[in-house]
């Protein structure tokens, strides 16, 4: 192999003894620098160009064992130079492992639907509050939500809108307990809302990441680590502490948010294991529990107030709030069904315990959303306990992870 550089002052040679003596090749002349640069340079005299020819021979390995095998040149990396003003932009190109996408867009799907369950909730308790205030009778109040989230799935099955689901008897079977639940929190919920403030039932509603481990621990035989249970304790603590602090404390509306608490509990984790391995999940799952809980609901409902009653408190309300009232009841009906529709479709892509700590963070935007509208007074201490079972309720959420 040999290499040789020549220049006007000096000449470099490298040889290998062992190598044949071919003809050596004619020197190559490397063009000068461009006359602007070249100008630059001798005015500076940091450079002096001089030609600088290079011959060069170059054979492949296997040379000396006799061998033919030339690399050619072609074959070999090529090396470009450009200006100093030159810019060659770099061609980045990232793939991103198939997995990693599919996660990535679980996580967007799961906040995309976190936002809309909360903002849906936002709308239908301002618009329940309202309806209430108005006209107190939280039985048919529940059942004009159940049955109007009912009517619009049967339509939507009947234009083609939705898919009908396909069930069985077995379904139906595991759906009752589930409907059971969700009928009992519905309608403690809606109780609690019409005796106490809308900011006052939630703050209780709060403490159910409490419920939801208790149930799991003695009912299901689940195990947690310390730290969970540790931060049930400003849970229970701030949800007390806003309690007894409240201005417009009411026994029953108190009792109502408990019992929603507990009832809504038993609800997600059926829910979750009647979702599991079925065909039936998300939007369409929750529209056969609306319809089977409005089947419950309906005969308790004339049972407690009765038609009589409602329609004497229509009349009033309606001569009190005027055309308007029947607007708010069609609002908070459809607004309840949409905002549990999509709670359904997060609790089909994650655990009973992860939804419950978005059902309780959820809840800050309607405590505050529902004091500024309604100007709800509210002391300091009311706002520490508040705070601190929110808080309590983050704790919650990291010692899970």
């Amino acid at each position: 192999m040999t290499f040789s550089a020549k220049q006007s002052y000096a000449k470099f040679t490298l040889s290998n003894h062992l190598q044949p003596k071919p003809s050596a090749p004619k020197p190559q002349q490397i063009a000068p620098f461009p006359s602007k640069f070249a100008e630059k340079s001798s005015k500076t005299g940091v450079l002096a160009l001089k030609r600088l020819n290079v011959s060069s021979s170059l054979r492949g390995f296997n040379y000396l064992a006799g061998s033919k095998d030339v690399k050619p040149r072609d074959s070999l990396v090529p090396c470009k130079a450009y200006e100093a003003h030159r810019i060659e932009p770099i061609k980045i190109n990232i793939e991103f492992d198939e997995e990693a996408r599919e996660v990535a867009a679980g996580k967007l799907k799961i906040g995309i639907y976190f936002a809309t369950w909360w903002a849906l909730n936002v709308v239908f308790n301002i618009y329940n509050k309202m309806v209430l205030n108005a006209f107190p009778f939280p039985w048919l109040t529940s059942t004009l939500s159940l049955a109007a989230g009912s009517l619009m799935m049967l339509v939507s099955w009947a234009t083609k809108i939705a898919e009908a689901p396909k069930t069985d008897f077995n379904f139906w079977k595991a759906l009752l307990p589930v409907a059971v639940a969700h009928t009992i929190g519905h309608v403690a919920a809606t109780v609690s809302m019409s005796k106490v403030a809308v900011s006052f039932t939630h703050i209780i509603k709060s403490s159910e990441p409490a419920f939801s481990v208790l149930v799991s621990r003695f009912f299901l035989g689940d195990a947690f680590p310390p730290g969970v249970y540790l931060s049930l304790l400003p849970i229970i603590g701030g949800c007390g502490l806003a309690a007894a602090t409240e201005l417009n404390f009411n026994l029953t509306g108190f009792m109502g948010a408990m019992i929603s608490n507990l009832a809504f509990v038993f609800r997600n984790i059926f829910s979750k294991r009647g979702m599991k391995g079925k065909s039936v999940g998300g939007m369409n799952y929750y529209a056969c529990l609306s319809m089977m809980s409005l089947l419950i609901l309906t005969p308790f409902a004339i049972a407690m107030e009765g038609p009589q009653v409602w329609a004497a408190g229509w009349d009033k309300a309606v001569s009190q709030i005027g055309p308007n009232f029947i607007w708010w009841v069609a609002a908070q009906s459809v607004f309840y069904h949409l905002y549990n529709q999509v709670s359904y479709m997060s609790l089909n892509e994650i655990s009973p315990l992860t939804f419950s700590i978005g059902n309780t963070m959820k809840r800050i935007s309607v405590i505050v959303a529902s004091i500024i509208i309604f100007q709800t007074p509210i002391q300091p201490v009311n706002a520490l306990g508040a705070a601190i079972a929110i808080f309590g309720t983050f704790l919650y959420s990291q010692a899970k992870k």
